[in-house]
């Protein structure tokens, strides 16, 4: 720890800077003298503690002794930054980064001992002024300084939506972290989800099908159009466990529900059905995946996480050999193995009639155009039917609304 002894003195007689070693006991012996000199008319001693004791002093010049951790020039990082007063009281603290970042905390009910709400960010140079005031109302100020030891590893973030954009009713937010998290705990008290309405949700851990990492926060049901949401992830400082490496920098971003618009896909019927703010504004014809566990469609709720407009489809990208390889158009992203809704001019003959894809959801040219140009990211594509294969996956691109409320609450880390 890093300790001052401040003389009791008033403000502006002296400056106190922490150090180490013998230039410490230097310079302390220096600005004790300094600090009793400049708080009389004279150099006797007695006429300077009298002058003390006018001020409010100790009558034998006990000094306020300030301790401040960390310390150092390679303190440990991921810490709150304390200071703490002995023989007297804080009046005030501030505490500063290098670039002039403010780490905010709060004093204790007597006085004493202040500790910041955030913890120290590694690779940082920090500087502590403290004001305080002895028992007998004498004030001073005292400065101290630390740098933390930087990051050995560095975590990052990939989150979804993008910030300052409008999503459909159905948008979770995503988090996927680009090394392990294994102190899941940790991390989730740093993300702050703040809403308009006063929205129910909660955080869910997973596995992301890429295998990394991965926590969304989803409402209980789907969120009331015309939220406007925010999150803050104040994650610089924090350590996300072994092998996975410190958080350098926070997160934020704000994002806005868009209309309600629902896709109902019945696989049985083939047919869409595209509810708007619950009343039916559009019916299309529609084939799904072929019946068997490799081409049959997916049943549940996916999300729409893409408009990829024109893109080449190779099944043997998604294991199913050379079954097709070619362009198709007004392709919407549903899961991350595959499935889309598309143009399929070339499966016309199955339209409303048989489900005959390798699983997606296959419609005519001019529908597939219409649902393209008024999709929004983060409308629910809702699956059902008795040719589908299973449900898809929660970690299947944004599946979080196919496990009921209670257990998505369970996959949380602070439940």
């Amino acid at each position: 720890m890093s300790e001052i002894r401040v003389r009791g003195i008033r403000p502006g007689s002296a400056r106190i800077r922490s150090t180490t070693g013998a230039a410490a006991v230097a310079l302390l012996n220096t600005a004790l003298l300094t600090a009793a000199l400049s708080a009389c008319s004279g150099g006797h001693p007695s006429t300077a503690g009298a002058v003390a004791k006018e001020g409010g002093g100790h009558a034998d010049g006990r000094p306020v002794t300030v301790t401040v951790t960390p310390h150092g020039t390679r303190a440990k990082p991921g810490e709150p930054v304390t200071v703490t007063a002995q023989d007297g009281t804080l009046t005030s603290v501030t505490v500063t980064d290098a670039r002039g970042g403010h780490l905010a905390g709060g004093l204790s009910r007597d006085g004493r001992t202040w500790t910041s709400d955030r913890n120290a960010a590694p690779g940082t140079a920090y500087t502590v002024k403290a004001q305080t005031r002895t028992e007998e109302g004498t004030t001073g100020d005292a400065d101290a300084s630390f740098t933390t030891e930087a990051a050995g590893l560095v975590n990052k973030v990939d989150w979804r939506p993008g910030d300052a954009t409008t999503v459909g009713v159905a948008q979770p937010i995503s988090l996927v972290f680009d090394r392990p998290v294994h102190d899941k705990a940790a991390v989730e008290r740093q993300l702050k989800v703040t809403t308009s309405n006063h929205t129910e949700g909660s955080w869910g851990w997973m596995k992301d099908w890429s295998g990394k990492d991965r926590v969304d926060w989803r409402p209980r049901e789907y969120w009331r159009p015309g939220t406007r949401v925010t999150l803050d992830a104040q994650l610089n400082g924090t350590d996300s466990g072994t092998d996975g490496g410190w958080f350098v920098r926070d997160y934020h971003l704000r994002f806005t529900i868009g209309s309600q618009q629902i896709f109902k896909v019945d696989l049985d019927r083939k047919r869409l059905t595209v509810q708007r703010d619950g009343r039916a504004v559009r019916t299309v014809p529609v084939s799904g995946g072929t019946p068997g566990p490799e081409t049959g469609s997916w049943r549940g709720t996916e999300v729409v996480m893409a408009k990829e407009g024109t893109i080449r489809m190779n099944s043997e990208t998604v294991g199913l050999g050379k079954a097709y390889d070619q362009d198709v158009d007004y392709a919407m992203r549903l899961t991350w193995s595959g499935t889309y809704a598309h143009a399929a001019p070339w499966n016309a003959a199955y339209f409303g009639r048989a489900n005959r894809s390798h699983g997606c959801i296959g419609m005519s040219d001019a529908d597939a155009r219409w649902l393209y140009e008024n999709a929004h990211i983060g409308d629910p594509f809702e699956v059902t039917g008795a040719e589908t294969k299973g449900t898809v996956a929660v970690n299947n691109g944004l599946g979080d609304w196919n496990v009921g409320w209670d257990d998505w609450r369970a996959r949380s880390a602070l439940r």
